[in-house]
């Protein structure tokens, strides 16, 4: 079965085209305002049930999500498995090699000396290196088109957007990442799953029967 493009962005459109919306509305945000501003505007804007919460959301784009989703996907559907732990591998290569090429400061590192105006979460580790693009909102924008795109009931797009883009800006809030970090960590989680969909899913072992069963459903 040849699968496209336009037939990946279909199935996927509720998510992709708000998703994309909020993308042109982030580029003009960095276009008008200095990583500095839009730092500080995010990182003064914190409450004790954020701290609490924060942490939560950014563990959602930690790896071991993805690894706990394939393993519970692989005892519906084998396809639907391979479809989640493949984008995930694809994806991350991806933006770690970014990561090693740019080696940008994190937050922590690059306002050093200002550590004293800055708002840390207790408890959290500080990064300090490869802070371009965002790893973990690379990956949960990966996982949630891989689940859209799977998915009988697209309604649930929105909400599945909603939870990345709280994942990604937990990342700001807890001072891991810049905005611009985010923005490219999400833009390489759909731009390249979408791509890895198109091409994988077009391949005919995938359509094999045997693919659409899983551990409990054989």
């Amino acid at each position: 079965m040849n699968i496209g493009i336009k037939d990946v962005l279909y199935k996927i459109r509720l998510f992709f085209i708000p998703w994309l919306v909020i993308l042109c509305a982030c580029l003009a945000i960095k276009l008008c305002f200095s990583r500095e501003a839009i730092y500080f505007a995010v990182n003064s804007h914190n409450y004790p049930w954020a701290d609490a919460v924060a942490p939560y959301f950014t563990d959602l784009g930690n790896g071991n999500t993805i690894i706990v989703l394939s393993a519970i996907l692989l005892l519906f559907n084998y396809r639907a498995a391979f479809l989640m732990a493949s984008s995930y591998a694809i994806t991350s290569i991806i933006a770690q090699i970014v990561k090693f090429i740019f080696d940008a400061p994190r937050p922590f590192f690059y306002f050093q000396s200002q550590l004293n105006h800055i708002h840390l979460v207790k408890g959290v580790y500080m990064l300090r290196l490869h802070s371009f693009p965002s790893g973990h909102t690379q990956t949960i924008f990966s996982a949630m088109v891989v689940v859209v795109y799977l998915i009988k009931n697209k309604k649930w797009a929105p909400v599945l957007l909603l939870l990345a883009i709280l994942v990604g800006y937990s990342r700001m809030y807890l001072s891991e990442h810049f905005f611009e970090d985010v923005v490219a960590g999400s833009a390489i989680g759909v731009f390249f799953t979408v791509a890895w969909l198109r091409y994988i899913d077009s391949k005919t072992f995938l359509q094999n029967p045997k693919w659409n069963r899983g551990l409990l459903r054989r």
